[in-house]
C-alpha cells in the first residue's frame, strides 16, 4: 500500500478511481467539471431521498480517470461522520484492488477535506489488513494499490499521513499478536515483544521471571501459571518526557495467552478463541508502540501481566486461598476467574511505581458481552473524570465506551467465607463484580478505570472497516489518552 499526495486540478488528476464522499454537514471536495456537478446533484437528491442503499459508480465523461465512486452519509446512519468516511475509505480502496483499478485518489480538496486527510488513511490501512501468515497461497489484495489524497496542501496532508500510519500499525501489530497461534504467543513471546518495543523507540524496559515474581510474591501470576510449561512473566514499558510531568499514568494489560479455564475448564465451542484472551496485553503494548513514536508530555508506563491457564498436576485448584502481597487474601471458587488475578499483581505494582491514573484493560467477562454486545468496551472506574477522558480518546478513534455500574453494595456478591475476597461474583451482575475484585487492589486515593474488551476485541464478520479477526481494541484509546492528555481530562 502507497500514498500520494497531489495538488492540481481535476483534469490532471492521475487515477482509476476517484472517491467522493458526501455529507449533509460536510463539503470534503470541491470539483470544476460541470457534468460531474450535475452528477453529483442528483445523486445528493437519491442518496437524500432512499433511492439510494449502496455506493453510485459511474464512468465520467471528458475525465482522465476511469471511475467515479461516490458515498453518502446516508448509507450508514448508525456511525458518526469520522467513522462513515475510515468505513467509505476502506470500501474505496477494496473497490479499486478487486476491480483491477489500483490508484484510487480520495477528493479531500476543500478546507474541511484536508482536516479529514488522517480518516480517509486510517480506513485504508485498517481496512486493508488481514492476517495471512499461514496460508499457502497469502491473498496480496492491496499490494499494488496506492492511495492519492487530493488535497489543498500537500504538506500537512503528509503530516496526517505520518501520524496515521504510526496509529494504524500499531494497531494491526496488536491484530497480528490476537490473531496468532497460542503456540507461538507464549508469555515469554509478550516478554519480547516488549523487549523490541523498547530498543525500537528508547523505552526503559523491566522483566519479572519466574524467580523475581516468587522473590516479591506475584501471587496470581504464579498460581494461574502454575499448571503450563510456559512460566509467567510480568513485564514493564515506561516512556518519560523530555520535561517533569505530575501525571503518572499507568496502563496494566491482562495477558492471559491461552485461556482453557484451567482445572474449571471451558466448553470445547469457541475455546480456540482464547488465543485472545491476551489482547489486554497486545493494546498495552501497541499504545506504547505508539506513544514512543509520538511522544506526549506525561509519563506513561505499561505493565503486561502474563500467563498461561491450563490444567496440570501442579495446576492451581478450586478451593486454593492467595495472600497478596497488599494483606488480601482471595478464596479461588472457580479457576477460570483467573485474568483478576493475574491483573491483581499488576494493579498492586502501579501503587509501587507511584501511578496517579491507572487504566487496566482486561478481556474480561462474556457478562460485558451479554451486556453490551459486540459493539461497545464496558468501562468502569472510581475517577469521573478519568472515565470521561477515556470515552473521548476513545471517541476519537470510533472505539465506543459503555460506562457500567460499580454499586457498592455489590461487594457483597464477592464475599468468601474463607478468605477476604472471592474471585468470582456468582450468577449476577459479572462484569461490575469483577471490576470490584479488582478494585480492591487499586491503591488508595488512585483515579482508577477498568476496561472489559471482550466485546469488542473480536470480529466474527466484517463490521465497519474491520474483517474479521482481532479488532485491535482499545490501543488507540489508550495512546489518545496519553498523547492528548490535556484535552481529553480538561472538562
Amino acid at each position: 500500500m502507497k500514498f500520494e499526495t497531489y495538488e492540481g486540478s481535476l483534469r490532471d488528476l492521475h487515477a482509476d478511481v476517484l472517491v467522493l464522499i458526501l455529507d449533509a454537514q460536510n463539503e470534503l471536495f470541491e470539483v470544476d467539471d460541470e457534468a460531474l456537478q450535475e452528477r453529483l446533484a442528483g445523486a445528493r437528491s437519491q442518496f437524500s431521498a432512499g433511492k439510494l442503499s449502496r455506493e453510485l459508480s459511474f464512468a465520467p465523461k471528458d475525465l482522465p480517470i476511469d471511475t467515479v465512486l461516490v458515498y453518502h452519509s446516508d448509507l450508514e446512519k448508525n456511525y458518526g461522520f469520522w467513522e462513515n468516511i475510515k468505513t467509505f475509505a476502506a470500501r474505496g480502496i477494496r473497490f479499486g484492488a478487486e476491480t483491477g483499478r489500483p490508484r484510487v485518489a480520495f477528493a479531500l480538496n476543500s478546507a474541511d477535506g484536508l482536516e479529514h486527510v488522517g480518516k480517509v488513511v486510517e480506513g485504508i490501512l485498517l481496512g486493508s489488513y488481514s492476517f495471512e501468515k499461514y496460508r499457502q497461497k497469502p491473498r496480496k489484495l492491496f499490494e499494488d494499490s496506492v492511495a492519492v489524497l487530493w488535497t489543498q496542501s500537500a504538506e500537512k496532508a503528509q503530516e496526517q499521513i505520518d501520524q496515521a500510519e504510526i496509529l494504524c500499525h500499531a494497531t494491526n501489530g496488536v491484530r497480528d499478536l490476537v490473531n496468532e497461534s497460542a503456540s507461538v504467543i507464549t508469555p515469554a513471546a509478550l516478554v519480547r515483544k516488549a523487549q523490541d518495543l523498547a530498543a525500537s523507540h528508547s523505552l526503559q524496559v523491566e522483566v519479572w521471571d519466574q524467580a523475581r515474581l516468587t522473590q516479591e510474591r506475584m501471587v496470581g501470576l504464579l498460581a494461574v501459571g502454575a499448571g503450563s510449561e510456559h512460566p509467567p512473566f510480568m513485564v514493564s514499558l515506561s516512556y518519560q518526557p523530555e520535561a517533569p510531568s505530575d501525571v503518572h499514568l499507568v496502563f496494566v494489560g491482562k495477558g492471559v495467552t491461552f485461556d482453557t479455564g484451567g482445572i474449571s475448564i471451558k466448553p470445547a465451542e469457541k475455546m480456540h478463541l482464547m488465543r485472545g484472551d491476551m489482547a489486554g496485553a497486545a493494546a498495552v503494548l501497541g499504545a506504547m508502540d505508539i506513544i514512543g513514536q509520538l511522544k506526549p508530555k506525561i509519563r506513561v508506563t505499561a505493565i503486561v501481566v502474563t500467563a498461561e491457564n491450563t490444567p496440570d498436576g501442579k495446576a492451581m485448584r478450586p478451593g486454593d486461598i492467595l495472600s497478596y502481597r497488599n494483606g488480601k487474601s482471595v478464596h479461588v471458587e472457580n479457576t477460570d476467574a483467573e485474568g483478576r488475578l493475574i491483573l491483581a499483581d499488576g494493579l498492586i505494582h502501579a501503587g509501587d511505581i507511584g501511578a496517579t491514573h491507572i487504566v487496566d484493560v482486561a478481556t474480561l467477562t462474556g457478562a460485558a458481552i451479554r451486556a453490551l454486545g459486540y459493539s461497545f468496551t464496558g468501562l468502569m472506574g472510581n475517577n469521573r473524570t478519568l472515565i470521561n477522558a477515556v470515552t473521548r480518546a476513545g471517541g476519537n478513534h470510533g472505539e465506543a465506551y459503555w460506562k457500567l455500574p460499580l454499586p457498592a453494595e455489590y461487594k457483597e456478591y464477592i464475599k468468601s467465607s474463607v478468605a477476604d475476597i472471592n474471585n468470582l461474583g456468582g450468577p449476577v451482575a459479572g462484569a461490575s463484580t469483577a471490576a470490584l475484585f479488582l478494585q480492591e487492589f487499586v491503591p488508595e486515593k488512585t483515579a482508577w478505570a477498568h476496561l472489559d474488551i471482550a466485546p469488542t476485541f473480536w470480529k466474527e464478520k466484517p463490521w465497519k472497516y474491520y474483517g474479521e479477526g482481532a479488532s485491535g481494541a482499545a490501543a488507540r484509546t489508550l495512546a489518545d489518552l496519553a498523547y492528548n492528555w490535556a484535552e481529553n481530562t480538561a472538562r
